[in-house]
């Protein structure tokens, strides 16, 4: 019995220790082309998605609770098992080879339009709001570029406000910056009414090229400071638009714009876990289903267009592929996948067709540009559909081309040529893009009383990185990064 006990304990170690990570890439047998948001499954209600490039990982010690083979499997393609794979290996999926259109021409033959009357009759029971306890990774990608910077220096008669000050300041604001939130953790509740408890989180984030309002503005302060007369006053002229401003006024004035400039283009940070809340609750209101989601294409379907475009697999189960766009001006386009059973989009892609908001005067102009994202869902156990992964890209451009004149005037000093004045032409572009991304590993349902004692850690903060570190995530699954993110590195 005792040399029984060694020998199995001594092959329980062999196994564990030749249990190793595992890195794969998904891609199309046939092109070679790398298949996003394939399904990865590891066990009963768990299992995880490739990024957009077609990766995923496994850990060592995720591979060591891992009792079955793992099943992938992507829409259009056929599914393929794993038994215990460990390294660096690519997987192949052969693409799902079916005649569906005829059966189901001669079985149910409903127009595109009466798929969609389906769809939004049963979304009240395809989407049932009930808690839930769910095992998420989330993602924020923040990317701006600075596409123009030009002060358009015309003169000054203040030594140090001159060309190559101008042109320094134009030279030293970076062109572009990147900033990446990344957390691990569970997620309680439902699309309202949520808590969040993180395990861990991480930052990624160089300083060294945020563009700062503040400082230029404290730096372009203090030349005005020492270079002005203390009972001096500013005619501050922009085209057709003029103001008399006091120096003292002028200073306070410029503090609190600076600061209300700041808090628009840098968010307020209550904290790590109250901003990883409203993001993701952000990504929830967007879903198609919710009452305050930008996406209307059910709601006032009678202003779209929906076309059969065919029929496909998505895990095992038979989907119409239903194209969408704007009859005359609403703002999307897309594709649905409906099962052909319940009725339920359980995959969705958009975008728009244009500006969701445009806005142009005197020489300033705004435009929220982007605005697209997938959602795919899958079965749960209780019977509805549940996020399996979100993505949300929103992007604008921002632009201002405008002279701008300051000039300086003192009620004790006579003459036109006893002023001080600075001419600039601006102009200034920018964009800004931000991406959310949220993947649901697991999701078991949970009672309102279990709901009501969850506690939250509200003192947690994330690591900040200088650059993506793979065994910062050895003990977690997460969605594996992408080409930006894995070069990403601040400067030291």
């Amino acid at each position: 019995m005792r040399t029984l006990i060694i020998f199995l304990a001594l092959i329980t170690g062999i196994n564990q220790l030749s249990a190793q990570q595992l890195t794969a890439t998904v891609v199309d047998a046939k092109t070679g082309d790398p298949i996003p948001f394939a399904t990865i499954v590891t066990g009963e209600h768990n299992g995880l998605i490739t990024n957009e490039e077609g990766k995923f990982a496994i850990t060592t010690q995720q591979m060591t609770r891992i009792k079955d083979s793992i099943f992938i499997s992507s829409m259009g393609y056929q599914k393929t098992a794993l038994w215990q794979p460990e390294g660096e290996i690519t997987v192949s999926l052969l693409p799902e080879t079916f005649e569906l259109g005829q059966v189901f021409i001669n079985a149910n033959p409903l127009e595109a339009e009466e798929v969609i009357e389906k769809v939004k009759e049963n979304l009240s029971t395809n989407y049932a709001i009930s808690p839930s306890k769910k095992k998420i990774f989330f993602r924020q990608s923040n990317i701006d570029h600075m596409t123009k910077m030009d002060f358009g220096f015309k003169k000054s008669s203040i030594d140090e406000l001159d060309k190559p000050f101008f042109d320094k300041i134009a030279a030293s604001i970076p062109r572009e910056s990147a900033y990446f939130t990344e957390a691990v953790g569970d997620y309680y509740g439902d699309y309202r009414n949520n808590k969040l408890h993180i395990d861990k989180a991480a930052e990624l984030h160089d300083k060294s090229k945020d563009v700062s309002v503040e400082g230029i503005s404290e730096k372009l302060e203090k030349i005005f400071k020492e270079n002005v007369k203390p009972d001096s006053y500013f005619k501050i002229r922009s085209g057709l638009i003029g103001t008399k401003v006091e120096l003292d006024s002028l200073m306070s004035q410029n503090q609190e714009e600076t600061a209300l400039v700041k808090e628009e283009v840098e968010p307020k940070d209550d904290g790590l876990l109250p901003s990883l809340k409203e993001r993701i609750s952000e990504l929830h209101e967007q879903l198609f289903f919710h009452e305050e989601t930008d996406l209307d294409f059910l709601e006032k379907s009678n202003r779209y267009r929906f076309t059969h475009a065919d029929y496909t697999f998505i895990d095992d189960t038979a989907v119409y592929i239903i194209n969408f766009e704007p009859k005359g001006r609403k703002d999307f386009k897309g594709v649905l996948y409906v099962n052909t059973q319940d009725f339920a989009i359980v995959r969705l892609e958009f975008e728009n067709v244009r500006p969701l908001k445009k806005f142009g005067l005197l020489g300033i102009n705004y435009s929220r540009n982007k605005f697209k994202g997938k959602m795919l869902f899958a079965k749960e156990a209780a019977g509805g559909y549940g996020i399996k992964y979100l993505e949300l890209e929103d992007g604008s451009k921002f632009g201002l081309d405008r002279p701008l004149n300051v000039i300086e005037k003192n009620k004790n000093v006579k003459g036109r040529r006893k002023q001080n004045e600075l001419a600039l032409h601006l102009d200034i572009g920018a964009s800004s893009s931000m991406k959310y991304e949220m993947v649901v590993f697991s999701s078991e349902n949970i009672s309102v009383t279990a709901y009501e004692q969850v506690t939250e850690n509200t003192e947690i903060t994330a690591s900040q990185l200088s650059k993506y570190d793979p065994a910062f995530w050895s003990d977690h699954t997460i969605m594996e990064p992408n080409a930006a993110i894995l070069a990403f590195e601040a400067v030291q």
